[in-house]
């Protein structure tokens, strides 16, 4: 990215505003650079996911939106394999929609269709060629009504099969993220994190039992777990 920075470019030509991105050698490196940014800021964001391991159901939340994401990709294929078929059939039928006119804009036109991205007088045009608004009222019944509820079906099924040990994933993620973390700690600091959790130390188990060491003592109230023996 620092080979695209627009204010490198324009440095030389930077009298009154040292950091400009307004000259003819920048706007050549402008749109390639807010490209790059938008992609690093993506990367960036998502390397902050990490973060997510500090809950425990923030984690495992966010677990099962990778497990389910998976039927998201399965739907889009499937609706990508729809839409390349429904292409080619509408680019041979005959009619003078402009929309339509190929088969790249027919896909176009079907992928806005999918994802309500068209308004409803579109779809009054579409009047005017009964054949072809036959063949869009069957792609919307394969599309809107059988594809999406499928996928919803599959989410539910999805989030159902991974919630019951949802937990348990993100108690391991944690522990992956801590162990791919622990080779960046410097050693000094380590030496002294261990050290302060006095494992040489023996745990006592009870009164005059002073019990075995490598532990961490916790203390409760006697009342908590009463024993009469």
């Amino acid at each position: 990215m620092l080979c695209l920075e627009p204010i490198l470019h324009c440095l030389e030509y930077a009298i009154d505003d040292l950091f400009t991105e307004d000259c003819a050698e920048g706007q050549h490196f402008l749109f390639p650079y807010s490209i790059m940014s938008t992609g690093a800021m993506l990367l960036y964001f998502l390397l902050l996911s990490d973060l997510s391991v500090v809950s425990t159901r923030v984690s495992a939340f966010a677990l099962v939106c990778c497990r389910v994401v998976n039927e998201v990709f399965l739907f889009l294929i499937g609706v990508s394999f729809i839409v390349a078929a429904f292409a080619c059939a509408i680019s041979t039928l005959e009619h003078e929609d402009p929309s339509f006119a190929g088969i790249d804009n027919s896909a176009q036109q079907l992928f806005r269709i999918t994802f309500s991205m068209i308004d409803g007088t579109h779809y009054d045009r579409l009047m005017d060629a009964p054949a072809l608004m036959v063949t869009i009222i069957v792609y919307v019944i394969i599309t809107g009504i059988f594809l999406m509820n499928l996928l919803i079906a599959q989410m539910n099924c999805a989030y159902a099969s991974s919630y019951k040990d949802m937990l348990g994933f993100a108690r391991l993620n944690r522990g992956k993220i801590v162990v791919d973390t622990i080779p960046s700690v410097a050693a000094w600091r380590w030496q002294r994190f261990c050290s302060s959790l006095r494992l040489e130390d023996r745990v006592e188990f009870g009164e005059g039992d002073i019990g075995l060491a490598g532990g961490m003592q916790v203390w409760e109230h006697s009342s908590l777990n009463i024993t009469t023996v």
